[in-house]
């Protein structure tokens, strides 16, 4: 694992296929330890992991923890109501506090954007020997989810060797309330680096047309991008046509928290023209796996009985996923500390 040369994961835009490959391989291995609860792998044992979380979170935080003790670190948990923020301290002071302690690894969770690749941009000019890992950030990108989903998939396809190649040429489709989703912004950059066209559909005010252009540029600030030809994206606003030969579906939670204005109107219109059913994944002609990255609201973006159904739905498989997939990342993070 020598050649990883990321000291923080803030975005899956700078992730190479050899990058790619490697959290992919390091996950299989990791799984097993994972399902074995007495095993823990001595890999960072001496080294601090603080989960900084100033959004709410169960799957994200929770498996962030026990990858962090699979892996004998030493965890700190932050809690927003038992913080100082009440006082008046700023997110910045109580993050620079766990790096005053010795945190070797920050995982962050903010509601706005950009908030750990600031906190990076900091680490570095100040050269301080943490690394900055993203659990979440506005809008912007979830890194972790977008790998995991990605494994899932992978295994799914290739269940004896995951890898990259396990997408090449696949039919992804992504339904649902893409425009506030950060994990759709992850999974664009990871699906599309293995070779799978993604098909997004949606209403225009949960998907902007501009949508069809995301991969085609790197964000602000990055000079190139490390992927040589990456799959297509396609917008269709009709489910049935965004279904047509599809590999796989995943779909989205409506972010209600994260709307400025009330951009849907009638939820049950809503489900009618974009909820999941087994009805509707007919459309795709053979059967799919269906992924949703939770927390799910039934009867909104998927049915209870989609949900229920693990001949079809994937999710489970996914929250299981999430501790090797992060165990993976710490891995490599703190292995840098060891170089």
């Amino acid at each position: 694992m020598n050649n990883w040369n990321h000291n923080h994961i803030l975005d899956l835009s700078k992730f190479s296929l050899e990058d790619y490959n490697t959290v992919l391989e390091l996950t299989t291995r990791f799984k097993d330890v994972h399902k074995s609860s007495s095993r823990k792998l001595p890999a960072l044992q001496g080294r601090l992991i603080a989960n900084l979380f100033f959004e709410p979170s169960t799957r994200t935080r929770t498996s962030f923890e026990l990858a962090a003790k699979r892996l004998s670190a030493d965890v700190q948990n932050f809690s927003v109501s038992a913080s100082s923020l009440s006082k008046g301290e700023t997110p910045l002071d109580t993050i620079l506090t766990y790096i005053s302690m010795g945190a070797d690894i920050l995982v962050i969770r903010h509601e706005s954007t950009n908030v750990p690749a600031e906190l990076a941009n900091y680490v570095d000019r100040n050269n301080i020997n943490t690394s900055i890992l993203n659990a979440g950030d506005g809008f912007h990108s979830h890194p972790s989810q977008g790998l995991l989903d990605l494994f899932t998939l992978a295994t799914f396809f290739a269940p004896n060797k995951p890898s990259t190649n396990s997408l090449t040429n696949k039919k992804i489709t992504i339904v649902g309330d893409i425009l506030h989703s950060r994990v759709a912004r992850s999974n664009l950059w990871a699906l599309t680096a293995c070779g799978a066209d993604v098909t997004l559909c949606g209403p225009p005010t949960l998907l902007p047309e501009e949508f069809i252009d995301f991969v085609q540029n790197p964000p602000p600030g990055q000079r190139f991008d490390p992927i040589n030809k990456r799959g297509s994206v396609f917008i269709e606003r009709s489910l049935k046509e965004a279904l047509k030969n599809s590999d796989a579906v995943m779909t989205l939670r409506l972010q209600k928290e994260r709307m400025k204005k009330h951009i849907i109107s009638d939820l049950d219109s809503y489900y009618s023209q974009y909820g999941l059913t087994h009805q509707s994944l007919k459309w795709c002609e053979k059967k799919v796996p269906v992924l949703h990255p939770g927390p799910v609201n039934r009867g909104i973006e998927i049915s209870s009985e989609l949900v229920e159904d693990n001949s079809i739905n994937l999710i489970s498989k996914q929250v299981e996923n999430g501790i090797p997939i992060r165990m993976a990342l710490l891995y490599l993070l703190g292995l840098n500390k060891n170089n």
